[in-house]
C-alpha cells in the first residue's frame, strides 16, 4: 500500500502545488501591489501565474487515468449518469460561487438585489466541468486513441474557427473582436460575462473550452504513462522530451497564433501541456516511488488531497472578507493595510496571499488527518 501511495505521489504533490500556487495568485493583499510574475499576461504573451489553470486541467485528466479503471464493468447509463452528475455539481458549485452571497452590499452598508440576470455564467469551475465532462465521455465512449487525436485536431480547427468567425471588421485576435466574444455575446447577452477587461467578454467562454479537452486529455496521458510497469528513469525522460518538444512547437506556433491564455489559444496549450510535463517529470526525479515524501512533498500531497474543497474555501472566504466595508476600503484590504502593507505594498500583498493560503491549507490538513474529503 505505502509502496503505491508513493509510485503516484508525484501526482499527488503536482496536483497540490496547483490548488496552493493557485490560492496565492488569486488573494494579493492588493490587487494594485502585485509582483509582475504573479499577474496574468494582459492579452498575448505568457507569466508563470498563466500556468495555473491549466495544470489544474492537467492534474483532471490524471486523475481521471485512475478514476475511469472502474468504470470498465459498469453500464454505458450508469457511465454516463456518473460524468452528467460531477459535470452539473462542478458547473453549479462554479455558478454559485460567483453569485454568493446573492445580494450586493454597499460602502454604507446597504443591501441591493443581485437578480439572476446579472450572473456570470462562465468561469473557472464552470470550464473544469465542461472540459472533464466532455474528455471523460470520449476516453470511456470513443477510446484513449481516438480521443487523443480528437483532442490534437481540435487545436488546428480551433485555430481556423478564430480567424474566420471573429466579429466582423475586427481584428479576429483583439478583446473585441474574438470569435469567443461573439458566440457568448449572442448566446448568453452582456449582463451574463465577465466584464473585468473593460468589456463584456468572458475568458473562460464556451468555445474556447475546445482547446482545453487537449490539457485535460494530456494529463490523462501522462496519468497513464506514470503508471505502466516500465523502467521509472525511462518514464520522467519520456515526459520532459514531449514535454520540451511541445514547449518548442508552441513557440514556433505562437509566430502566427500567438501564446493567449485569455483566448486558450492552441499554442497556449501546447505551452501549458509541455511545462506540465516538464514539472511532472521533475517530480518523479525527485520522488521516487521506492522512498517516502519528504516533508515538502507531505505538504503538497495534504492540499492534493482536497483541491476541490480548499478552492472552494479560499475564493468563498475572499468574497466575504472582501465584501463587508470598512471605512474607504474592505474589511481585505483593511487586514492588508494595517497588518501587510508595513512590509512594503508588493512585499506585504504577496505575503498575505501565503499566509491566507497557509490557512487555508491548514483546513486542509484537518480534514485529512479525519479523512474527510470531497468528492462530485
Amino acid at each position: 500500500m505505502e509502496t503505491k501511495r508513493n509510485r503516484y505521489g508525484a501526482l499527488d504533490v503536482f496536483r497540490g502545488m496547483t490548488i496552493i500556487f493557485m490560492i496565492i495568485v488569486n488573494s494579493p493583499g492588493s490587487w494594485s501591489h502585485v509582483y509582475g510574475p504573479l499577474q496574468h499576461a494582459a492579452w498575448h504573451g505568457f507569466t508563470p501565474t498563466d500556468l495555473v489553470f491549466p495544470s489544474f486541467l492537467f492534474a483532471v485528466g490524471a486523475a481521471l487515468s485512475f478514476t475511469m479503471k472502474q468504470w470498465k464493468n459498469w453500464s454505458p447509463s450508469v457511465v454516463w449518469a456518473k460524468i452528467l452528475k460531477r459535470t452539473a455539481l462542478l458547473f453549479l458549485f462554479g455558478y454559485l460561487m460567483y453569485w454568493f452571497p446573492f445580494f450586493k452590499l454597499g460602502q454604507d452598508w446597504t443591501v441591493s438585489s443581485f437578480p439572476i440576470g446579472e450572473t456570470r455564467i462562465f468561469g473557472v469551475l464552470q470550464r473544469i466541468a465542461l472540459a472533464y465532462g466532455i474528455t471523460a465521455a470520449l476516453l470511456h465512449f470513443l477510446g484513449t486513441k481516438s480521443t487523443y487525436l480528437i483532442a490534437i485536431l481540435l487545436l488546428p480547427l480551433y485555430w481556423i474557427v478564430l480567424m474566420v468567425f471573429g466579429a466582423q471588421g475586427l481584428d479576429p485576435m483583439s478583446l473585441e473582436g474574438n470569435a469567443i466574444r461573439a458566440l457568448d455575446l449572442y448566446l448568453f447577452g452582456p449582463s451574463h460575462l465577465y466584464a473585468g477587461d473593460g468589456i463584456p467578454f468572458d475568458p473562460e467562454g464556451l468555445l474556447s473550452t475546445l482547446t482545453c479537452i487537449a490539457n485535460v486529455a494530456a494529463g490523462h496521458a501522462a496519468g497513464v504513462h506514470v503508471q505502466r510497469d516500465k523502467n521509472e528513469k525511462n518514464k520522467r525522460i519520456d515526459l520532459m522530451l514531449l514535454g520540451a518538444t511541445l514547449f518548442f512547437v508552441a513557440y514556433v506556433w505562437h509566430l502566427a497564433f500567438p501564446i493567449n491564455k485569455k483566448l486558450w489559444t492552441s499554442s497556449f496549450a501546447l505551452l501549458t501541456i509541455g511545462l506540465d510535463l516538464l514539472i511532472l517529470g521533475f517530480l518523479l526525479a525527485l520522488l521516487p516511488k521506492d522512498k517516502m515524501l519528504p516533508r515538502w512533498g507531505r505538504f503538497f500531497e495534504t492540499a492534493g488531497k482536497n483541491p476541490l474543497s480548499l478552492y472552494l474555501l479560499s475564493e468563498l472566504v475572499l468574497i466575504t472578507l472582501s465584501l463587508l466595508p470598512v471605512g474607504e476600503t474592505n474589511l481585505w484590504g483593511s487586514v492588508y493595510l494595517k497588518g501587510f502593507a508595513w512590509m512594503g505594498a508588493n512585499l506585504g500583498s504577496f505575503l498575505m496571499a501565503v499566509v491566507f493560503a497557509l490557512l487555508c491549507w491548514s483546513v486542509g490538513y484537518i480534514m485529512d488527518k479525519k479523512k474527510v474529503y470531497l468528492k462530485v
